[in-house]
């Protein structure tokens, strides 16, 4: 225990995880980036984006810049991106890590189809990517389905 304080990593939260008050009173005065919005709190807003009749779906350095554009329009800060071209004329697969969470994406340009994932908390609006991107994917089809992630239940967790 004395090496783990001289290295700054000692913990002054309980050790018994049944002590739910304690780590309560901890989260409370912590800043964290739930959304607290009609009653609910919760981690953040997960969309799942297929784009289908789409072009422009083989090229990593326009996804990128449209993903980055798409980013910056709903708030969020880019850490770290990464982007694959399987081969030439082939798909994409690439992420952008945002302070936020991320933004994927994967591409099938032989069935002219990209399924993208956007997972954002805080302020962020994930739905103000959606524009962005079709502007780039000028799909003939958009389907979306949203979810609210990390729901913060209103009742305590008792481990029982």
């Amino acid at each position: 225990m004395d090496a783990l304080a001289r290295l700054g990593m000692e913990s002054d939260l309980p050790r018994d995880i049944q002590n739910t008050e304690a780590i309560d009173t901890v989260f409370e005065d912590c800043k964290d980036f739930f959304i607290k919005r009609d009653g609910i709190t919760y981690a953040g807003n997960h969309l799942l984006i297929d784009f289908w009749n789409a072009r422009n779906l083989d090229n990593p350095d326009q996804i990128d810049a449209t993903l980055r554009r798409a980013a910056e329009a709903a708030g969020a800060t880019i850490l770290h991106g990464h982007f694959h071209h399987f081969t030439p004329n082939g798909g994409v697969s690439g992420v952008l890590v945002l302070a936020e969470s991320h933004i994927s994406i994967h591409t099938w340009p032989e069935r002219h189809f990209a399924a993208v994932d956007i997972f954002m908390c805080g302020v962020c609006d994930p739905n103000l990517s959606v524009p962005v991107m079709q502007e780039l994917f000028q799909a003939g089809r958009v389907e979306i389905d949203a979810f609210k992630r990390g729901r913060v239940s209103s009742t305590r967790h008792t481990g029982r």
